[in-house]
């Protein structure tokens, strides 16, 4: 079901297990002025979450942020074929069989009125199969409610999850704290570029921060996102 968080901002929840945590997972509906709906990060939706959409505005762009988090966007597709498939750089090339309509540049120049965005560079995980550097993930920033919204860079756990993935978190990193993990600690191979890429979210004047995986924080979002960062 759609949960309204601000004007014209909305989100939308499901369980997910990651590396047998339960870690949810998070779509954002923003409605432009146009009555344009963009969805970012899409989750599988029901019939009544469908309604719901319908009755906010018409979905005319689906994002998929960063090379992971796609799965749902096909569905959506199917559910929406005339919204634009927008892609993160790279992940056409992952996944060729997606149906991609077009691929977001990594050059920061917003592609849809009322959205703003940028590729944050170098951000790197260690997963099951060693370090990966090519996550790509763009990040977004929705100026009229002051929401910054972020997939797979920055977590925030909380007592609301199973005690398993507080204690994960307390572990690795990102309980109660707006923080990448130690997995993208580790990965991350490039971290001056990380470090920009942050300078250049810290320029963005945001109040709330909507994270996929994690509680979203609706006060002093930048000042955690920059201490989240501090160390890294």
């Amino acid at each position: 079901m759609l949960k309204q968080i601000d004007k014209n901002i909305w989100v939308a929840e499901q369980p997910l297990r990651y590396l047998g945590l339960s870690v949810g997972t998070r779509m954002t509906v923003i409605r432009l002025n146009n009555r344009e709906l963009v969805v970012i990060s899409p989750i599988q939706v029901d019939e009544p979450t469908i309604e719901q959409i319908n009755q906010i505005g018409d979905v005319c762009h689906i994002i998929a942020p960063n090379c992971y988090h796609y799965l749902f966007a096909p569905n959506f597709k199917q559910i929406y074929p005339k919204a634009i498939f927008w892609a993160a750089p790279g992940l056409a090339f992952k996944k060729p069989e997606l149906p991609i309509d077009k691929n977001i540049t990594g050059d920061g120049k917003s592609f849809i009125n009322g959205i703003e965005y940028l590729l944050f560079d170098g951000f790197g995980t260690l997963g099951l199969n060693g370090i990966d550097t090519t996550i790509n993930e763009c990040v977004f920033f929705h100026p009229e409610s002051r929401t910054l919204i972020l997939t797979d860079i920055a977590f925030h756990f909380d007592e609301s999850f199973p005690l398993v993935t507080q204690l994960a978190a307390r572990i690795i990193g990102g309980y109660k704290t707006l923080s990448p993990s130690l997995l993208e600690k580790l990965g991350t191979q490039e971290k001056e570029k990380v470090r920009a890429s942050v300078s250049q979210v810290l320029a963005w004047d945001f109040e709330r921060v909507i994270m996929a995986h994690g509680s979203i924080i609706e006060n002093q979002g930048k000042e955690r996102f920059k201490t989240g960062y501090a160390h890294f």
